[in-house]
């Protein structure tokens, strides 16, 4: 990316579902929309490359496949973890946990099942392997700020959700589509 698309803010609203089922993953169109800094990655990166181009006012529509959002699903990100390890938690086929790996990030994982000795866990992005379609209408494109550029995100947020594990963005706004090197999903 050149210095001038790094210095710009994007605000989208969007909608997004799972290819496959049709499934509405996420949405903001009821909300305010979703501003990002180009080039900071802090959208997935076919989110980000699509509206390289685009100009305030345009409406896209767009498929991109998991390699360009979540990552393939990888089987060796399920692992088999004593259940000692999970003391006073109720534990449930499907629920979302929040960890600290070794290097001191929070990871999430997925119980995807359980017995009365192990619990197996999957490191993988619950989007990942998806193929997921956009609808985004680009409502704003303007010159990032000093502060925008310095930092290297907008301070109203790089997308929220229930997966961003930042601590420098505000996500109480909605999203999926966070990625790249902000730590969103």
């Amino acid at each position: 990316m050149d210095s001038t698309e790094q210095k710009q803010v994007v605000a989208i609203f969007y909608e997004v579902k799972d290819a496959d089922t049709q499934d509405i993953i996420d949405s903001n169109v009821t909300s305010r929309p979703l501003e990002f800094l180009l080039g900071a990655g802090q959208v997935i990166s076919g989110l980000e490359q699509a509206v390289l181009g685009a100009k305030k006012g345009d409406k896209l529509n767009l498929s991109i496949a998991p390699e360009d959002a979540y990552g393939v699903y990888q089987a060796d990100f399920v692992q088999e973890v004593p259940k000692d390890q999970f003391d006073g938690i109720v534990l449930e086929k499907g629920m979302t946990l929040f960890g600290q790996a070794e290097d001191g990030q929070t990871v999430q994982v997925v119980v995807k099942d359980f017995n009365d000795s192990s619990v197996m866990i999957d490191y993988n992005h619950p989007l990942a392997g998806k193929t997921l379609l956009f609808d985004v209408e680009v409502v704003d494109m303007r010159d990032a700020t000093a502060d925008e550029i310095l930092q290297g995100y907008v301070g109203g947020g790089c997308c929220g959700g229930g997966s961003c594990d930042t601590s420098h963005h505000d996500h109480g706004d909605s999203g999926c589509c966070g990625g790249g090197s902000c730590g969103c999903h």
